[in-house]
């Protein structure tokens, strides 16, 4: 035999006896035995890969602290369980390799552990726990007694939390999935948008994909309807350059809902940080929502638009005291949340009833390494952090040089992509607008606060106004943080919608089952001269002309637009502002509003005001005016004028105004492009105009502008041509009531 021959049979031989050996390695599955092998602490959950000897099967490894055993369980498809003691511990980190256990394998474990709610310990063994890392989860969460920790009908409910419920929870909960990693990104193009020229559009899977007619019966709800052509092609035909998806990662339905026969439709009560929401899947829930999701962010991104995930570190599903025993709670209660004094009694800065203790290291590599994921493995381009004041605290008080805020600002993965806050929480000094450091933008709600008013007629002095229009400076022009730091918006999920804002004015949330209770009742807003639906045409078209006016206003100002999915095409809720459990028509989109021509005009303003937007650098800075004069002629970057053609006094700064003008030089935008050149851009003036009778605006003339061109005039109810008129400059041009007008200088 040639010796190329016998290196071919020894190599043959050889890949024979590696395949025998991976045949007859052990099933870790019911009713056969199993061995555990040692494995490793690293990576933290589930991972599938070749173990020694060339063997496939998963190592799982699980951190707590405070344990005193740990089973790893796992189940067949008839729901029998098999548990497998983890008994290697490397700094508090319990491991094991098992081999034979692949893709599509259903586990929980069981931790063992002292009893004594009075310090905060709470291990329950009876309790089958959800892996915090898992990549999938199979099943619901629907909350019988069985799943709490404690005895639930204790008759004395005062110590109903501190005694033990001995009942075994595992049928009733649902399983993490053993996913395999193998999707390769090399091929995914990031659309990578600049802050500045973004454009976010806050939407819900299942909502926006719901009723769409275009998008086939069986997507509808689902991540795979949201990739589907018909939805894209809204968003791309919109011109959004981001959706910020309402959470997905798996979350839990709270008790007092499911009692009264509903369900968390937002899902802002978190229980699986890795895991992408099962019920938004069409593939199936055993491992094939991770795929779905994967192929809805490369199908976004194949669109240019990137994809914000909302995410929920500051609590989790398990709540109070009172709440089930899920995943956290069981591993190490004491370890994962934040307790008061008493250690019977969670600390809430969140008004969810439990607070993650973010200060803990092994919280804060939860959290990082969650984000971590969603960026290198699933695709995300950014986050926006819910009450993310709640994560910035680290004892007790907020505090921006805390361990989360530092890890995310040295991160290399983090630090790169778009970073959110909702800059308040509960607590008490939890409203942290213009607080957090560079790196973030934040929701802007003093913008919401200011223009609402303007548009009811409830005038903020002009220098309020100014500010938010204009970039929000006072709260920004700090630290090198730029106007794109404001993300501004007029409506979020959370409030009335913008049809509503104009239709209503006190929320009627009964549908609710909290007797109207729950929901704020501050919404600065103004019904038009009725409540709710009208059949009065003047009252119909007052509204439609505000939401023009406050869709116009959003797009022109300064910083980062957010909509709201359905704003455009004039969606309600029927006075619902606090439709998170309305999983029904109240919550979603209603895309038979296209098929009217009074809303398929305002969705084709909105596009013709972001296609405006993208095309003129002026109205999409990347730095602050400085109002300051950067010509010979005197022409300053920024200039505020009153209704005679005037420029503003320091008085009428201070004072309120129904009408301002707002002129924005396309001379002096700082900075240069990509080729180094300066950015120039026509110049234009806005005027707002919120008072119920027409009024005369005189046009300031030269240097400001030979003459203008009207570009927008929210008046008409048509705006699919520019309105296109001329007038020239010292003119008194005649401004409709509640409208604004958008003119072009002409040179």
């Amino acid at each position: 035999m040639s010796s190329a021959a016998e290196q071919e049979a020894v190599q043959e031989t050889g890949e024979t006896e590696e395949r025998a050996k991976r045949e007859s390695a052990p099933m870790a599955v019911p009713g056969r035995p199993a061995a555990v092998w040692p494995g490793a602490p690293m990576p933290l959950g589930a991972r599938f890969r070749v173990g020694p000897d060339g063997v496939a099967g998963t190592n799982f490894a699980l951190w707590a602290g405070g344990a005193e055993a740990v089973e790893l369980c796992l189940f067949d498809e008839e729901g029998s369980e098999r548990r497998l003691p983890l008994t290697e511990l490397t700094h508090e980190v319990w491991h094991g390799f098992v081999p034979g256990v692949r893709p599509g394998q259903r586990y929980g474990y069981r931790v063992h552990g002292r009893w004594d709610p009075w310090t905060g310990a709470r291990w329950n063994a009876a309790k089958l726990l959800l892996d915090p890392y898992a990549r999938a989860v199979d099943g619901s969460f629907t909350l019988p007694a069985e799943v709490y920790g404690h005895v639930r009908d204790w008759p004395h409910q005062q110590v109903a939390d501190t005694v033990r419920d001995e009942r075994d929870s595992a049928p009733y909960v649902p399983k993490g999935v053993v996913v395999h990693d193998d999707d390769d990104w090399a091929q995914d193009r990031r659309p990578k948008t600049s802050w500045a020229d973004s454009v976010i559009y806050e939407l819900h899977v299942r909502g926006f994909t719901k009723l769409h007619p275009g998008i086939p019966e069986e997507l509808r709800g689902t991540y795979a309807g949201l990739a589907h052509p018909a939805a894209v092609d809204h968003l791309r035909r919109l011109g959004v350059t981001a959706v910020e998806l309402l959470p997905v990662h798996q979350f839990a339905h709270e008790d007092h809902l499911l009692r009264r026969g509903l369900h968390n439709y937002w899902g802002y009560n978190s229980i699986g940080y890795f895991a992408p929401h099962a019920d938004y899947s069409a593939s199936g829930t055993t491992g094939q929502q991770v795929g779905e999701f994967k192929r809805m962010v490369r199908a976004l991104h194949d669109a240019g638009i990137e994809v914000i995930l909302d995410v929920v570190y500051n609590h989790t599903a398990e709540a109070s005291e009172l709440g089930p025993m899920l995943s956290l709670r069981g591993i190490d209660n004491r370890g994962y949340y934040r307790l008061q004094a008493d250690a019977r009694r969670y600390a809430d800065y969140t008004g969810c009833g439990n607070t993650l203790h973010v200060v803990q290291p092994h919280v804060l590599r939860l959290i990082t390494d969650s984000l971590r994921y969603w960026v290198t493995e699933m695709g995300v381009d950014g986050f926006r952090f819910d009450l993310a004041a709640a994560l910035a605290r680290s004892m007790h008080d907020v505090d921006m040089l805390s361990p989360f805020l530092a890890v995310i600002a040295q991160d290399p993965v983090l630090r790169r992509v778009k970073l959110i806050a909702e800059p308040w929480d509960v607590g008490n000094g939890g409203y942290q607008v213009g607080a957090f450091p560079p790196l973030w933008t934040e929701w802007n709600d003093r913008y919401r606060n200011a223009v609402r008013d303007f548009w009811r007629g409830a005038l903020p002095d002009v220098r309020d106004l100014g500010y938010r229009l204009t970039g929000s400076s006072d709260l920004y022009a700090w630290g090198g943080r730029r106007p794109y730091a404001s993300v501004n918006f007029v409506t979020a999920h959370d409030g009335f919608t913008l049809r509503d804002l104009v239709s209503y004015e006190q929320k009627h949330n009964e549908a609710n089952g909290e007797n109207n209770r729950d929901g704020t009742s501050d919404n600065r807003a103004w019904n038009c001269g009725a409540e709710g639906e009208s059949d009065d045409p003047a009252v119909n078209a007052l509204r439609r002309r505000q939401l023009r006016n406050l869709l116009t206003t959003l797009l022109l100002s300064t910083g980062v637009p957010m909509l709201v999915a359905g704003d455009e095409m004039g969606r309600t809720q029927g006075g619902n502002n606090n439709a998170y459990c309305q999983d029904n028509e109240v919550g979603w989109l209603d895309w038979s509003l296209l098929d009217r021509p009074e809303w398929r005009a305002l969705t084709e303003l909105t596009s013709r005001i972001l296609t405006l937007r993208h095309t003129h650098p002026v109205l999409r800075r990347r730095a602050f005016f400085s109002g300051r004069a950067h010509a010979a002629d005197g022409l300053r970057d920024l200039a505020w004028f009153t209704r005679q053609g005037a420029e503003m006094t320091e008085a009428d700064w201070y004072a309120p105004a129904a009408m301002v003008g707002l002129y924005l030089s396309g001379r002096d935008i700082p900075g240069r492009d990509a080729r180094g050149e300066p950015v120039t851009d026509d110049s234009f003036l806005a005027i707002l105009h919120a008072d119920h009778r027409p009024s005369g605006f005189r046009l300031p003339g030269p240097p400001w502008a030979q003459s203008y061109e009207l570009v927008l005039d929210t008046s008409r109810e048509d705006q699919a041509e520019a309105p296109g008129s001329v007038h020239p400059g010292g003119t008194v041009l005649t401004v409709p009531p509640r409208s604004v007008l958008l003119l072009r200088v002409r040179e």
